[in-house]
């Protein structure tokens, strides 16, 4: 088979045009709203949903960091709802591209440092130098968190992009495997394709928790800056 494994993670483009816009756009179009006074069991489902997860996220937050309530719900069905929706045949995940995963994660934690030079810049310029460091190790030392705080955006975009890029990766793997034991044995295609059953309902629990870990972290960045 001479088919090429990242071609799935290549942008597609429409006469031409890149598409990857009209894709990071579509998936706010399926989340149902209602305008009745009484909703239905999936906006309710829904909005229990979202009340859980910006309860348990706001609650180690102060008055200032829940401002961003908005924003970091908003950001986790964003991701969640692109990873899923890249979990379908022929469909393009744009959270595999580290561009878009950085242009997410730099203003986010961009956002949050300078919250926090603005609001208490002693306790963020404290960060940089631990109570009772040597004095000969203060220039290491300063140097060595200033590179841990300036690696953080690429960390949350480098283990998204990982993470995705790997499960989708296995799936198209075994996928193919199991396409070509059909025609050779049906015993192995049959335990194959229970195997790939298996990596896709992971997947799915995987495309969830990537979301949470990633709001999770820009959370967590609010929380020590705030």
């Amino acid at each position: 088979m001479n088919e090429n494994l990242f071609a799935s993670f290549i942008a597609p483009t429409i006469l031409g045009l890149p598409a990857a816009v009209l894709i990071i756009l579509f998936p706010p179009l399926l989340i149902p709203t209602s305008k009745y006074l009484i909703n239905n069991r999936l906006i309710t489902t829904q909005q229990w949903l979202i009340k859980l997860t910006s309860k348990q996220m706001m609650a180690m937050h102060n008055t200032k960091g829940r401002t961003w309530s908005l924003m970091l719900v908003s950001l986790i069905i964003f991701i969640a709802m692109t990873n899923l929706l890249g979990l379908l045949p022929h469909s393009f995940t744009p959270t595999t591209q580290l561009s878009m995963n950085l242009a997410m994660a730099i203003p986010l934690w961009a956002g949050t440092v300078i919250m926090g030079f603005r609001s208490k810049i002693k306790n963020a310029l404290a960060h940089f130098l631990p109570q009772g460091t040597p004095t000969p190790l203060i220039p290491m030392l300063v140097i060595i968190e200033t590179i841990s705080l300036l690696i953080q955006p690429m960390a949350l975009a480098v283990r998204l992009t990982a993470n995705i890029t790997a499960g989708h990766l296995l799936m198209h793997l075994i996928g193919s495997a199991t396409l070509a034991m059909s025609t050779i044995n049906l015993p192995s295609t049959l335990i194959i394709f229970t195997i790939l059953i298996l990596l896709t309902i992971l997947e799915i629990a995987v495309a969830l928790i990537q979301a949470y870990v990633f709001t999770l972290l820009v959370s967590l960045y609010l929380h020590d800056n705030t």
